[in-house]
């Protein structure tokens, strides 16, 4: 079984999407340590001047050193209607705006405070769109200890992995362990390259949230995903 492990970030980029459908089981990793202005709280779209971010204001003040998975929202202020309009306003002319927005809205309006269970909600209505199945878990769910490598793999034990599927960002830490050779568990790094697609307005740019792509090639995506996927 091969297993990934990623933190939820919002409206993750396409890469993100990629090793997901590359694996059976993917784990959302809720129970380490929250970054602030990291992509958990943020990502980039495109308008007709370039790219900006979305980026959703959190309760910080006192709260320092707070899981992922207990991250909450300031509905103070507003985002949710400052996202939708600038998502709006800056896809409303793709092909597939009118398929895919109403229901991404309504997890965004309705979220229940909760960062990491918006952000959860969202890529599992986007891995529908797309029609990815792999089966998932969070991490807090799990019975596991450790830091960094020993985490992953505590997980990988846990779930009865044959292949740990890395983003190639891990590979620096990684290698700094034997964890995973003594639990017998291989490690395959995922690469995706990035592929260029139809985008509205001049130029083409990489790295975008999801719903870029979403919006642009609709049921196209998740070829497109596969293509742009394979693993080192």
């Amino acid at each position: 079984m091969r297993v990934a492990i990623m933190q939820p970030t919002y409206l993750p980029w396409s890469g993100y999407f990629g090793l997901f459908n590359y694996v059976d089981f993917f784990v959302f990793l809720d129970s380490v340590q929250f970054e602030r202005r990291s992509w958990q709280q943020r990502n980039k779209i495109k308008s007709s001047s370039g790219s900006f971010f979305l980026s959703i204001p959190v309760l910080s003040k006192g709260l320092r050193e707070q899981k992922i998975k207990d991250i909450k929202i300031d509905k103070e202020s507003k985002f949710f209607e400052k996202h939708i309009k600038s998502i709006t306003q800056n896809y409303k002319r793709t092909l597939y705006f009118e398929e895919y927005s109403n229901e991404i809205f309504h997890k965004i309006l309705n979220n229940n405070g909760n960062l990491c269970d918006l952000n959860i909600q969202l890529i599992l209505t986007i891995n529908n769109f797309l029609g990815i199945k792999t089966e998932t878990c969070r991490s807090s769910q799990l019975k596991i200890t450790g830091k960094k490598g020993h985490l992953l793999a505590s997980i990988c034990t846990e779930l009865g992995a044959t292949e740990y599927i890395s983003p190639p960002g891990s590979k620096e830490y990684l290698d700094q362990t034997d964890i995973f050779e003594t639990n017998n568990i291989p490690i395959k790094y995922f690469q995706f390259n990035h592929p260029v697609y139809t985008q509205q307005y001049n130029g083409f740019e990489s790295n975008l949230s999801i719903i870029d792509l979403l919006m642009n090639c609709g049921d196209e995506s998740l070829d497109i995903l596969k293509q742009a996927s394979k693993i080192n």
